[in-house]
């Protein structure tokens, strides 16, 4: 029997009381492979799931595997919900699509899957960075990075806006192909300060928030690499007090000046809810806001632009949420699971996938930009072109909290360490008194 589910927060809050309570039974079956319990991410674009499920199934009937497929989703932290109480009971899904900083606490019960990466790599090239950084310790790959809910959170603006009032003509910057021109080397992060005081005074201000939320997160984190800003170094040292970081935080200051009222109030949805409203010239986001206008305000949608960060002192930084498919040690089938993680990273698939949700993940090798579907989707025709990070970018992906050391990082990272140090000089606090603040949060952090 095959069957296939969503996994809401009332059963994602019983499956963890019912590990801890005791184990779940897995009913090995006839099957030639036996039985897989998977975890996906609920893609929020209802044809991503579809597909991965097709995906899935077709690979389940080819192995002769009795597989169950439960699509969960993150809101209100339900993925999170599910690997905690497994981890805790020992028992539960043998795979899982875990989310940026969400592996790392698991990783000494996570199975390694370096073997699947060595094969990966040498067919579609090295991933980049970030997904070493969050799911890679020393030598051993926990995590498998996947395109399955992986996305950048680029600027998106309105084409009509950025050029009338700032005087930016972002499609003659970034054209729907592959070219680097002579008008993107305007796009600095002194042009994005200028363009951000000009549209606040015509009433449609960037879309920014200082909030403590991912986005707020990921954009500031994004600004602090682009002035070679790091909190804590590679080794574990605090630099609050480096000259980038006062670099970085003087323009976040500055920058904050032209941004929305309520700013410091900002979640995750506000700056989505601004650009669809016609209210906001230009935010940092993955597709979803543009998708959205597209059904709800399609005159906003047609006048989107999706393309890179400015670049700094220390280059272009491009905030990356990767995503990762993770297998328990204490899995029943774990050969059946790395299997079927290694069977949905290739090329056809992922281009299948990608193509299904428009666009909005990301490949975790750059060997799969070429995938038509972000010069072919619209409006207009080319809008997400420039989503993914190329080669003519010049782009350095990140993720706020890096380079300190994970368990360090993902404290920042949750406590929004940089963007509280931004909102406390957006309402008056002194650089030392800030600075003072943060060191004092990030020594807790490393006790």
């Amino acid at each position: 029997m095959i069957t296939t589910s969503r996994l809401p927060r009332r059963r994602a809050l019983k499956l963890g009381a019912a590990a801890l309570a005791g184990p779940l039974v897995h009913i090995r079956t006839a099957g030639a492979a036996g039985k897989l319990n998977v975890g996906p991410w609920d893609h929020w674009v209802p044809a991503g799931n579809a597909v991965m499920r097709k995906q899935m199934l077709d690979w389940a009937d080819k192995n002769k595997v009795e597989l169950n497929i439960d699509f969960i989703t993150n809101i209100g932290g339900k993925r999170v919900i599910t690997a905690n109480g497994e981890a805790q009971a020992k028992t539960g899904h043998d795979m899982l699509s875990l989310s940026a900083w969400e592996a790392a606490p698991f990783t000494d019960l996570l199975e390694p899957v370096n073997d699947i990466m060595d094969r990966l790599t040498k067919q579609y090239g090295p991933t980049n960075a970030v997904f070493e950084y969050l799911g890679k310790t020393g030598d051993r790959w926990f995590a498998l990075p996947t395109s399955w809910g992986t996305q950048n959170k680029s600027p998106c603006g309105r084409i009509s806006m950025l050029k009338d009032i700032a005087g930016l003509d972002v499609l003659a910057m970034y054209p729907a192909r592959d070219e680097r021109t002579e008008a993107s080397k305007l796009w600095t992060m002194d042009a994005q300060l200028k363009a951000a005081e000009a549209c606040h005074k015509a009433g449609v201000p960037f879309g920014i928030g200082i909030g403590t939320t991912g986005d707020s997160v990921d954009t500031i984190g994004g600004f602090f690499s682009t002035f070679g800003a790091e909190l804590v170094d590679a080794k574990g040292q605090p630099q609050v007090k480096s000259d980038a970081v006062r670099q970085a935080l003087d323009y976040c200051a500055r920058l904050a000046k032209f941004l929305p009222d309520n700013t410091i109030s900002y979640d995750d949805t506000s700056n989505n809810k601004a650009l669809i409203a016609g209210k906001s010239a230009l935010i940092y986001n993955p597709p979803s806001a543009w998708a959205v206008a597209k059904r709800d305000a399609p005159d906003v949608a047609a006048d989107c632009w999706t393309f890179p960060a400015p670049v700094g002192p220390a280059g272009r930084c491009m905030p990356v949420v990767p995503n990762f498919f993770t297998i328990w040690k204490f899995a029943p089938n774990r050969s059946a699971a790395k299997d079927l993680i290694e069977h949905l990273s290739h090329r056809d698939l992922v281009r299948e996938r990608i193509t299904a949700v428009d666009g909005y993940d990301n490949p975790p090798f750059a060997t799969m930009t070429d995938f038509p579907i972000w010069g072919e989707v619209g409006p207009p025709t080319g809008t997400v072109f420039h989503y993914p990070i190329r080669p003519i970018h010049d782009t350095t992906p990140m993720v706020s909290g890096f380079p300190a050391p994970p368990e360090i990082g993902v404290k920042m990272y949750q406590r929004g360490t940089m963007t509280s140090m931004v909102a406390r000089l957006h309402t008056g606090q002194k650089m030392q008194d800030v600075l003072s603040w943060a060191e004092n949060e990030i020594e807790g952090f490393t006790r």
